[in-house]
C-alpha cells in the first residue's frame, strides 16, 4: 500500500510542476487576466486550490475535509496578486497536502474519513482530490499556454517531437517530470 502512497504522491508532485511551470512563463498581469465576466482568472482558480488543498488535508484523517473556516464562494472571486503572493497562497496548500501525504501510513489507507459529511475511504478521498487538483491545473495550463500563444514552451513532448521520444522515454514518473519542469524559466 505503500507504493499506492508514494504513487499519489508522485502524482501530485507532477501537477504541482505543471502549475509552477505555467505560471513561470506568465507576466503578473496574465496571473489576474480573465477572459469574459464568468472566467476564472489563473489567480483565482490558484486561490481555490490552496483553499481546497488546506481544507481537505488539514487533519485529514480526523476531522472532516470540509472546513469550517474555508470560505470557498471567496476563493473565486476576481483578485490581482503578484507572482510572490500566488506563489506563497498556493504553497501553503501544497505544504498541508505534503504534510498529510508524509504522515499516512498503510493501515491509513483503510481507514474511512469524510468530506462534506459524506464518508469515503481514505483511498477514494485521495484519488478524487487528485482528481480535482489535476482539472484545475488544466485548466492553469490551457490559460497560460492560450496567454503566451508562440512563445509558449511546452511543458510535455514538445508537437513533431513523439517519435524521438518514444526512442528514449524520460519523465514518465510524476516526480520526475516534476523535476525537469523546475527549469523552466520564469518570465
Amino acid at each position: 500500500m505503500a507504493a499506492i502512497v508514494e504513487s499519489i504522491r508522485g502524482e501530485f508532485a507532477r501537477y504541482r510542476g505543471l502549475a509552477e511551470a505555467a505560471i513561470a512563463q506568465l507576466t503578473d498581469a496574465d496571473l489576474a487576466a480573465a477572459d469574459g465576466e464568468t472566467s476564472n482568472s489563473i489567480a483565482t482558480i490558484c486561490w481555490h486550490v490552496s483553499g481546497n488543498l488546506r481544507s481537505r488535508f488539514t487533519d485529514f484523517l480526523t476531522a472532516d475535509g470540509e472546513k469550517p473556516w474555508r470560505k470557498r464562494d471567496e476563493e473565486f472571486e476576481p483578485r490581482a496578486v503578484t507572482r510572490d503572493e500566488l506563489m506563497a497562497h498556493l504553497g501553503a496548500g501544497w505544504a498541508v497536502l505534503e504534510g498529510a501525504l508524509a504522515a499516512l501510513t498503510d493501515d491509513d489507507l483503510q481507514k474511512t474519513i469524510t468530506i462534506r459529511q459524506q464518508p469515503m475511504p481514505v483511498h477514494e478521498a485521495l484519488h478524487r482530490s487528485l482528481a480535482h487538483t489535476a482539472y484545475h491545473v488544466g485548466q492553469i495550463v490551457f490559460i497560460a499556454k492560450a496567454r503566451r500563444g508562440a512563445a509558449w514552451t511546452s511543458l510535455s513532448i514538445p508537437p513533431g517531437q513523439s517519435d524521438a521520444y518514444n526512442r528514449n522515454p524520460k519523465q514518465e514518473h510524476g516526480a520526475a517530470h516534476a523535476a525537469k519542469l523546475s527549469g523552466i524559466p520564469q518570465r
